[in-house]
């Protein structure tokens, strides 16, 4: 990735997440740390790697992203606003009667998204059936697939993990949202997830750890893991919950806040100028 490259897709990240923090605080409250936490990849994603139109978002062609966390649908709908698929002015609808945009994403509901998700899990299991299918139709498109550190409680998820790895299921790239922190405090006194990445290797997968804010080492990952032709790949991200919120950024009791929008200005305003 060059500079500008590079520079470029630092922009379009505190784009997307002043876009957040504007919309959550529009409608008062929501899932505030994990949206923040994955503005990063999902940046990199849209603007980057993945085969996208915006003007047609059910093309044929295109690469699918399954963002199985579903609660961190008001960043997800930040990003797709940013990169055209529909109005900005949308965002100020979150969540509220009539709107397109719920709280949990829904494929039915909004433009660009590819798979409903919300109960935990279950979003990366379709993850890899759209992989499977994929596959099995000799299509090249590309599966990518987010999942939660909390989520990963999920039985669920190990299933699908297994299941890919048995299946070769090589054409889907997921990244692990590894912030620490869930609904009812810190991982590791939720559930301890132990060894994450020797889990999905023992599991099958090609995996990586990167720091889940840096563009270059996310950048590299993904190209090493569409280079695998013979396992699924899984990036572990290192992230922080909250990332560029100035009050929810790894604080306790952020994964979802209420705020109001002078609250949000003030985030903005410092998110702005923060390098």
């Amino acid at each position: 990735m060059d500079a500008s490259t590079l520079a470029q897709l630092k922009a379009k990240a505190k784009e997307i997440r002043k876009l957040t923090i504007e919309e959550i605080g529009n409608l008062g409250s929501g899932h505030i740390g994990g949206a923040m936490s994955i503005a990063d990849v999902l940046t990199l994603l849209y603007y980057h790697k993945m085969k996208v139109d915006p003007a047609n978002p059910r093309w044929e062609g295109r690469d699918y992203l399954v963002v199985s966390k579903g609660h961190a649908g008001p960043v997800v709908y930040a990003a797709l606003a940013s990169k055209g698929y529909f109005p900005v002015d949308w965002l100020k609808t979150l969540n509220q009667g009539g709107t397109r945009l719920p709280s949990h994403c829904d494929r039915v509901l909004t433009p660009g998204i590819d798979m409903t998700a919300g109960s935990l899990g279950q979003g990366f299991s379709a993850a890899c059936g759209i992989a499977l299918g994929l596959k099995m139709d000799g299509k090249p498109n590309r599966v990518y697939a987010i999942v939660g550190d909390g989520e990963s409680d999920e039985g669920q998820v190990w299933e699908a993990g297994l299941f890919a790895a048995a299946k070769g299921i090589a054409n889907i790239t997921a990244f692990t949202d590894y912030n620490k922190q869930q609904l009812d405090g810190y991982v590791k006194d939720i559930l301890d997830l132990g060894d994450l990445p020797a889990k999905w290797r023992a599991f099958g997968w090609f995996t990586q750890e990167v720091d889940g804010h840096n563009l270059e080492e996310l950048d590299r990952a993904v190209d090493a893991a569409a280079a695998q032709t013979e396992k699924p790949s899984m990036i572990i991200m290192n992230t922080i919950k909250g990332k560029g919120c100035n009050f929810a950024e790894g604080v306790e009791k952020n994964h979802s806040m209420a705020f109001n929008m002078d609250k949000a200005r003030e985030a903005i305003a410092a998110l702005e100028g923060a390098d």
